[in-house]
Parts: C-alpha cells; structure tokens; sequence
C-alpha cells in the first residue's frame, strides 16, 4: 500500500507541477490580501475614505478596523468565504481532469490501486490549500507592517494567525467534497454547479441565522463574517465561543483615565463657587457584569 501511495503521489505531483491552474490560485490568494490591505488602507484615513466614493462607502460600512486585529479578521473572512471558490476549484481540478482529459482510464488499468489514487489526490490537495493558507498569512504580515498598522503584539500576530489557518482547514476539509462531485458528475462542470450552489446556501443561511447546520457555512461563522453574534448561534460552536475570554480592557477605577463629562455630581452645588467641580468619571464602553470587567460575549452564558 505504502509503495502504491508513493508511485500515486509522485504521479500526481507531476501532473500538479506541469499545470498553470495552481498559479491561478496563487493569484486569487495574492489578490485577496491585497484586496484587504486595500480595505485597511481606507480606513486608515476617514477623509481618504470619503474621496474615494461609494467604494470608501461600503469600507467604512464593513465596520472593520485599520489595525493588525482588523486585518487578521478580514483575512480570516476573505479565506473562509473566498477559500471555498479557491480550494474548490483545486478539488474540482484534480478530479475532474482525469474525465476532461479521458485519462481515467488509463488509471483503472494501472496497477496502482484506486485507493492510492484517491488519497495521493487528496494528500496534494490538503498540501495545496495550506500553502495557499500560508501565502495569505505570509500577505498580511508583510503587507500590515508595510502599511504600519497599529496594535501589534506577539499574542496578537499568533492569535490572528492561528484563526486564518483555521479557517484555512476548515475550509480545505470542506472542499474535498467538490473532488466527489466532479467524479460523479464525470467532469468539471457538474462540480462547479456545486460549488456555486453549497457558497449561495452558506450566504443564505447564515445570514437567516441556520448556518450552524449547513458544515460549508461554519468557517465563515467561527471567523464571524456574518457578524460578532453569529458564533453563539452556531451549536456547539456557541460553547467555544461563550469561554472566550473578552479582549477589551477593564473600566477605570477611581482616579483613572477614563473618559469625563462636562456634567457635575448632585453635590456639585455646595462646593466652593471658587473652582469648578470634578468632573464625574464614568467606565468605558461596554457593558459592566459582576466584578467590575465588561461584559463581552461570555457574559451571555
């Protein structure tokens, strides 16, 4: 067995280094970083923004943020949505040539058995979509630094960094699937119908909030492309979700930084008429649970 999957892999890789389509989706990915350091290009300005038009419009609409968080999470929502185009189309390919170009034959009359075959593809095919994963998380630390992002840290980087190549293979598992329905459908095309109709059903889903059932819509809801509430409702993702500890940081106390209003307290008025009275402090945005922490997504379990 061990002898037929290598003569499988070999063979394959070839086919793989011979062909033009793995640089197409070496220029998808490429593209998506830029795309988004386009994105955080905009929003980095707020008068750049709005002279760009319509296109500036929707950037601030998006509710991203210029910073290295920001950036890694549309990157995780660029690859979980997009990836499925992308790897989808490296799953349809390494199946669907062996019927376009009637060489599936010629694989049952090999002796190499068929199920060497089928994990050679499948092998290729998972290393194919971690490379492309890794050229995205490649982008955006390069293209961050480029653009000068504020809020990079090492937890950060990791942290965001290990949510797109999550994403990544989620995805890639997810499009082994297209492989399956170019054999059945004995080509390229029925494969395709497929892919275009389980990317409108992941829209649609998720945006109805039953995403959590259909598996080709749970990497763009764990990478919350279809919102920060999106996650809780995803079944048993919610629990993943709720233990998450909150990133924002804790109100000020007494004599802190917060911010001020211009209002004064109710004993403002026996205070000397000489000076002004402090101004009342009060915690930063968000909601305050027990214990005096804002209360972020755990606050609801």
């Amino acid at each position: 067995m061990r002898g037929d999957l290598a003569a499988a892999v070999h063979a394959e890789a070839l086919k793989l280094r011979r062909s033009r389509v793995p640089w197409a989706t070496a220029g998808a990915t490429v593209l998506a970083g830029l795309v988004g350091a386009f994105f955080m290009f905009v929003l980095q300005d707020p008068d750049r923004a709005r002279t760009l038009g319509l296109l500036g419009a929707k950037a601030q609409l998006s509710g991203g943020t210029a910073d290295w968080p920001g950036y890694f999470s549309l990157a995780a929502q660029t690859l979980a949505v997009g990836g499925l185009l992308i790897f989808g189309t490296a799953a349809i390919w390494l199946f669907g040539r062996e019927f376009s170009d009637r060489t599936v034959t010629d694989l049952l009359a090999v002796p190499t058995s068929r199920t060497a075959v089928v994990l050679a593809k499948l092998l290729l095919g998972l290393v194919w979509c971690a490379l492309l994963t890794l050229l995205l998380v490649g982008l955006v630390l390069g293209l961050g630094a480029l653009l000068g992002l504020p809020g990079w840290s090492a937890a950060t980087a990791a942290r965001g960094a290990g949510t797109v190549l999550g994403a990544g293979l989620l995805t890639a598992g997810l499009a082994a699937g297209y492989g399956l329905a170019a054999s059945v459908g004995r080509g390229y095309l029925p494969a395709v119908g497929v892919l275009f109709l389980t990317v409108l059903l992941a829209q649609v889903l998720a945006a109805v909030g039953h995403g959590g059932w259909f598996p080709w819509a749970v990497p763009a809801l764990l990478s919350g492309a279809a919102g920060p509430a999106a996650p809780a409702s995803a079944g048993p993702g919610s629990w993943a979700w709720c233990s998450w500890p909150s990133a924002r940081p804790p109100p000020p106390r007494s004599g802190g930084n917060g911010p001020t209003t211009g209002s004064t307290g109710p004993g403002a008025s026996g205070r000397s008429s000489g000076g002004a009275a402090p101004p009342v402090r009060l915690p930063t945005s968000g909601a305050v649970s027990r214990g005096g922490r804002p209360a972020g997504p755990g606050a609801l379990c």
